[in-house]
């Protein structure tokens, strides 16, 4: 995720950073630049439709459909950035649970119980680390520590290793009940900050395998670039040759809305704009390492 001073908003009116939609809107605005110059000037010089009464006003269609477009747009971006913020609250939710369990099995454990701090100490931020490679498709490149754990076996990467993870963490929990290392209160207290680790997985999951509509998608980009392609013969006919920077500018504002909705929509990616989820698992990996010391 870029990190930024929303109060130097001036700096980034000039600035064009590597996420930015104007990169990867450029093309199709050059390509649009010489359509509207050449729509532009095959009216002035050749078509001269702008003399027919009914043609003139043609601009009063894209008038209206201006104001359908902008709605659909607007409900698109907010849709996906509402998708955006509860990911990062799940994510903030899973860094909460982790140092709430951290804290619970600090009181409930002896501290000369090196072996059983250290098994969670490991287990607790490694559910983030598969958490977050479970979300991208990929298997975890991260580490438990130096040294070996044989008590943690290598999960099997074709199941679903998050719930590995967990349950790793609740049958230690339940044999430290059976062999009277905690009370069944305490065994319960436990068990439900288990369950919220999953709770948040299940929520992560919903977001990231159920996208948009296809149909609804499709049709803002379709709807979009008819629109785009039909302004300059209703701009030429009152603006002239000034018809290839307004277009250009609608283009940008009208295209650049689909593409940050596009980005944001999945925020458990590796773009710049989704959550920095590894730096939120190193955030645990360090909180939980410091509570059970």
């Amino acid at each position: 995720m870029i990190s930024y001073n929303p109060k130097k908003w001036l700096v980034y009116i000039v600035r064009f950073p590597k996420a930015d939609t104007f990169r990867k809107i450029l093309p199709l605005l050059i390509f649009m630049c010489i359509y509207s110059y050449a729509i532009t000037y095959l009216e002035i010089n050749y078509w001269k439709l702008s003399q027919n009464s009914n043609l003139k006003n043609v601009l009063l269609m894209h008038n209206l459909l201006g104001f359908a477009i902008s709605m659909l747009l607007v409900f698109r971006t907010n849709t996906a950035y509402d998708r955006w913020w509860e990911g990062r609250k799940l994510w903030g939710s899973l860094v909460n649970n982790s140092r709430n369990l951290a804290i619970k099995l600090n009181a409930f454990l002896p501290n000369d119980d090196d072996k059983t701090r250290t098994f969670f100490k490991t287990l607790i931020p490694r559910f983030a680390q598969e958490l977050q490679a479970h979300l991208q498709n990929e298997a975890t490149r991260l580490e438990l520590d130096d040294k070996p754990h044989p008590e943690i076996p290598n999960f099997d990467t074709s199941k679903h290793v998050p719930a590995q993870v967990a349950t790793l963490m609740m049958n230690k929990i339940n044999w430290l009940y059976k062999q009277g290392q905690i009370t069944g209160d305490q065994l319960i207290i436990l068990n439900g900050e288990i369950q919220s680790f999953m709770d948040v997985c299940g929520a992560c999951e919903r977001i990231k395998n159920t996208p948009i509509p296809f149909s609804y998608s499709v049709f803002i980009k379709k709807f979009t670039f008819i629109y785009i392609l039909t302004l300059p013969v209703g701009l030429c006919f009152s603006l002239g040759y000034l018809t290839v920077p307004v277009v250009a500018i609608i283009l940008y504002v009208l295209g650049s809305l689909e593409i940050i909705a596009e980005g944001i929509e999945d925020p458990f990616g590796r773009d710049e704009n989704d959550l920095p989820m590894d730096r939120m698992a190193a955030n645990i990996k360090k909180n939980i390492a410091e509570i059970l010391a």
